[in-house]
């Protein structure tokens, strides 16, 4: 008998909040401890307005993708930083939302500029970027502490594609 596949859609309302203290515990997906605590980090600076830290969210609040923006990085600009969204809800626009999201607290602010780096061996993340008006300008090597699933930190060194949007 042959494999009958059923395809269901389903609509789902998502919101855009500042992602809290009390998300993490939900945030297990985007990364590893060392991560979560580096956004715990974050989420202090938020507090202080250097940064902004946001979370997509399922109608019951669980974050579904979390990313930040950067204030202090570049005069003019917010950066974008820490994208991710859950592996098992990506390529359906989440991450166009929290980008989109993103862009509009950085107007907010009345910035004119939203800037970004990909790493290359992440074609996927600069398709998207591309999709969404992110333009290449530059390329720099980048670095940060990985853990591993048996607890190990190590280096991560790589190479980012330095991308920019005009939001004006």
């Amino acid at each position: 008998m042959p494999e009958v596949v059923l395809v269901i859609e389903v609509a789902l309302t998502l919101t855009v909040r500042d992602l809290t203290q009390a998300d993490l515990a939900a945030c297990g997906w985007a990364g590893s401890d060392l991560h979560l605590a580096n956004v715990e980090r974050q989420l202090k600076r938020a507090a202080d307005g250097d940064v902004d830290y946001l979370a997509v969210c399922t109608p019951a609040g669980l974050p579904v993708a979390k990313g930040g923006i950067d204030y202090r990085v570049t005069e003019g600009a917010g950066t974008l930083w820490q994208l991710a969204v859950h592996p098992a809800l990506q390529s359906c626009g989440i991450g166009t939302a929290l980008v989109r999201a993103s862009e509009q607290r950085i107007r907010d602010r009345g910035l004119r500029w939203a800037e970004l780096g990909v790493e290359e061996e992440n074609p996927r993340a600069r398709a998207l970027y591309e999709r969404l008006g992110y333009v290449a300008y530059d390329r720099r090597p980048d670095a940060w502490d990985e853990q591993g699933p048996d607890g190990t930190v190590r280096r991560h060194d790589t190479v980012c594609t330095m991308m920019r949007k005009n939001l004006s």
